[in-house]
């Protein structure tokens, strides 16, 4: 698939299909989530890969009652690893790029997913510390249901390139 035609096919799945996901695929897809660019080539993230039931619907009921979390085979959870990026940049490492390496790692994520025939969402409203509860201490950036999709949404509008950029200033 030509890397545009990904960018226009992704959209985001609420609906899964039961079936597993080959682990071939799974094995693909974090092997691209771990060559997304970070920091320093810190990777200041770190990933949790959730496939027990219990702990899907437990994420599920974190995310405010986001049922759909729990239907996918695979719920990946990207958290920041703050203290790895504190080491070499200090406090913007820490509250900063350790955030954003983790939200380019989801995005690879999502990208590769749409290559390997699978769906995602980003699922960004959570209860934190019930997430980390669930999966660790560190800092949950987002959740993020993985399986074959079974939806097909339309895309959605966006807003016109004129609005969101700006010339030399805001």
């Amino acid at each position: 698939m030509e890397f545009l035609d990904v960018i226009h096919k992704r959209h985001s799945i609420r609906q899964f299909d039961s079936k597993e996901i080959d682990v071939k695929k799974l094995e693909s897809l974090l092997q691209i989530i771990s060559s997304a660019p970070s920091a320093g080539d810190l990777q200041s993230y770190e990933l949790v890969l959730v496939k027990d039931q219990s702990h899907r619907e437990a994420l599920a009921h974190a995310a405010l009652g986001q049922e759909f979390i729990h239907t996918a085979p695979v719920v990946l959870v990207f958290c920041a690893n703050a203290d790895r990026a504190k080491q070499k940049y200090g406090h913007r490492g820490e509250i900063l790029y350790s955030v954003q390496d983790a939200t380019i790692a989801a995005t690879y994520a999502q990208l590769a997913a749409v290559e390997l025939g699978l769906a995602t969402t980003w699922v960004g409203a959570f209860d934190e510390e019930y997430v980390r509860d669930i999966v660790g201490e560190l800092k949950p950036i987002c959740i993020m249901p993985i399986g074959y999709p079974a939806e097909k949404p339309e895309p959605t509008p966006r807003r016109p390139i004129k609005d969101i950029t700006h010339y030399e200033h805001l």
